[in-house]
């Protein structure tokens, strides 16, 4: 077990992340298929997402990032252009 208080074993987000990078590898990714796949995703809390990316241009930002019900967040990196999962602080 890794020290610290934010350390959670298996976080909702880590599952999202695996299958939104498989989707990053298409030649035809963008925001909006990530998104679609997000929709399917019974643990992504929405209110909390749209709150998170309010004011979120895809021009700039690239893609959204997600909120999950346990608190969890699948962050869009766009310096590596990957999805990683991460615990939520605060928004």
């Amino acid at each position: 077990m890794r020290d610290g208080a934010t350390y959670i074993e298996t976080m909702q987000a880590q599952s999202l992340a695996r299958a939104l990078n498989l989707l990053t590898k298409s030649p035809q990714f963008s925001y909006v298929k990530a998104r679609a796949a997000a929709r399917k995703d019974d643990n992504v809390d929405w209110p909390r997402t749209k709150l998170m990316n309010d004011g979120f241009n895809a021009d700039v930002d690239g893609c959204e990032s997600f909120v999950m019900r346990d608190g969890s967040v699948c962050e869009w990196r766009s310096g590596t252009f990957t999805y990683v999962a991460r615990v939520q602080r605060s928004i």
